[in-house]
């Protein structure tokens, strides 16, 4: 299987987590921000995570693809655990700040589907149409990493175990790590211990690397 990404996207680090829960092989390809032939050409709209099966067709959707690989490989299912309205909420809430504080630094992590200026000029424009500049987003950290870090002193209080955040593995881990893990570039944001450990075993488990030696 090959799975099209972009590695700052919350949604591709769904399905990357699902296979590296489970040990499962498949071939990454991260795709530049302003191609747009590619997605196209395989589901007919610009749009990642995409999996090409093993028969070569193409699936998008994060979820579907996290329940596709779940229930047909592997030994059994693992995502099988409880589900925490709370933690829903608290992940929606996390939402309405995130972007502004995540977006304008993404460009400067080096990552691979911002190599080139283009590729960056592309997600500046189409960003800045619904957030506003990025200089202006930046400025604005200092209010938007407080209002974040209200949110995560009740997340903190809401996870149960480093390995999973409902005591067993659940959609919510694949809901929320991405959430959080993208949150680690940036600089000015401190996690508390049991929120740490979290991002890191799960980081671990999933193969995903987090951003905090990057984070600006």
């Amino acid at each position: 299987m090959k799975l099209y990404i972009y590695e700052h996207c919350p949604f591709c680090v769904r399905a990357r987590m699902v296979f590296g829960l489970k040990n499962i092989p498949v071939e990454k390809q991260v795709l530049l921000s302003d191609d747009y032939q590619s997605p196209e050409r395989m589901i007919g709209e610009k749009m990642v995570p995409i999996l090409q099966k093993d028969d070569g067709s193409y699936m998008p959707e994060s979820l579907d693809i996290v329940d596709y690989v779940d229930n047909n490989y592997g030994d059994k299912p693992i995502l099988t655990g409880p589900r925490s309205p709370d933690i829903t909420d608290l992940i929606k809430q996390l939402q309405q700040y995130d972007y502004k504080l995540v977006c304008p630094r993404y460009i400067k992590l080096g990552l691979a589907e911002f190599a080139t200026q283009s590729a960056i000029d592309s997600f500046v424009n189409s960003k800045s149409k619904k957030m506003g500049s990025f200089d202006e987003c930046l400025m604005q950290t200092d209010s938007l990493v407080s209002a974040v870090s209200a949110i995560l002193n009740k997340l903190e209080l809401l996870i149960v175990s480093p390995d999973a955040c409902n005591g067993q593995l659940s959609l919510d881990d694949i809901c929320l790590f991405p959430v959080l893990r993208n949150l680690t570039c940036v600089k000015s944001l401190t996690f508390s211990s049991k929120i740490k450990d979290y991002l890191q075993s799960m980081a671990k488990f999933s193969k995903v690397d987090l951003f905090f030696d990057k984070a600006i």
